[in-house]
């Protein structure tokens, strides 16, 4: 356990760091686009990692709750519950001016974005913190990246997982020392832009079972600019060797998960999301490898890696860091 004391952070405060923290969790009835949030948590916290409050509401998906085995929030449960807009500007008070906190922060930015774009209203969020991430650049020595092995580490007790109170409240616990010891180290935060949706367009929820093409779901018009990412290609990412940092990642194809957040996981596991295949791209991530698409075509004429989008997001829970892992890069005569 690596418990920080007020004696580690006596250094005067980063000025450059946050003026405050949302600390959010969210459980929803699934992962896909169309999917809702039936419950959602928030811990205000100052400057410095201290908690001044916290929220919490369920929320009427108007729809079935998708994995009650995992959340455990039942129809019966959820039928009182207030829909999405009448929360909305409860939620918006506690996130506005506030970084967003979060746990695979991509994942609850783009739930919250999404309901907030069916109510038309534009979510109070202008940047977001994934505590992943965070991890990373701390370098801390955990298992893998889940919550409950972050809570470990830093001794907080979790009492009841996929709970978004107590979720909140553990990562809230969690986040304190990690952001001390990143003004101590001076660690640069690693915040992303968050891009409001401005349109939606419902459609029919397609049935749950097997795969859905993303496109025969509710759409939206985000901006696409990303910021560039910080770290150098270390190459063609290897079949024996985890994800690194900097690797160029390509898609093509339908995508069971959104490619919006598929992307947002890649760009804060601290990948290079690339919108074409050319030599120097690490591995093209497809669910078609067969297709004759413009991607896969040049992917197999260079021979870069071809992954299927299950095996990606596997990979993507353990990205190794930037210069951590000795992967060569591809000579010309190999490209």
């Amino acid at each position: 356990m690596t418990m920080l004391d007020d004696r580690q952070t006596a250094a005067p405060w980063p000025a450059a760091y946050p003026q405050g923290y949302a600390v959010v969790d969210v459980e929803t009835t699934g992962l896909a686009r169309d999917d809702r949030i039936i419950s959602a948590a928030v811990y205000r916290l100052d400057a410095r990692g201290d908690v001044e409050d916290h929220w919490y509401t369920l929320v009427n998906p108007e729809r079935d709750p998708g994995p009650v085995w995992i959340h455990g929030l039942t129809s019966d449960v959820l039928e009182g519950a207030p829909l999405f807009p009448e929360v909305a500007a409860q939620l918006s008070e506690r996130l506005a001016g506030r970084v967003l906190v979060a746990h695979n922060a991509a994942f609850d930015w783009s739930m919250i974005a999404r309901e907030y774009a069916r109510a038309a209203v534009t979510a109070p969020v202008e940047q977001r913190l994934c505590t992943i991430a965070l991890a990373k650049e701390l370098r801390l020595p955990l298992p893998n990246h889940k919550l409950e092995s972050l809570a470990a580490h830093f001794g907080v007790v979790q009492r009841n997982a996929h709970h978004a109170l107590d979720d909140a409240r553990v990562l809230a616990e969690a986040f304190r020392p990690s952001l001390h010891a990143a003004a101590r180290d001076g660690v640069r935060l690693p915040l992303l832009e968050c891009r409001p949706l401005t349109e939606w367009y419902d459609s029919p929820v397609v049935p749950r079972a097997g795969y859905r093409p993303s496109q025969s779901q509710g759409t939206w018009r985000p901006s696409r600019k990303r910021p560039a990412c910080p770290y150098p290609n270390p190459g063609r990412y290897e079949s024996d060797k985890p994800l690194m940092q900097g690797m160029r990642v390509a898609f093509s194809g339908d995508t069971s998960v959104d490619r919006e957040l598929l992307e947002d996981r890649a760009v804060e596991a601290g990948l290079h999301v690339a919108t074409s295949v050319s030599r120097l791209t690490s591995l093209l991530v497809t669910n078609d490898p067969d297709s004759a698409t413009s991607k896969t075509v040049k992917a197999k004429s260079f021979g870069t890696p071809i992954l299927e989008e299950s095996a990606f997001t596997h990979l993507l829970r353990d990205v190794a860091p930037a210069g951590s892992v000795a992967v060569p890069k591809p000579s010309p005569s190999s490209e």
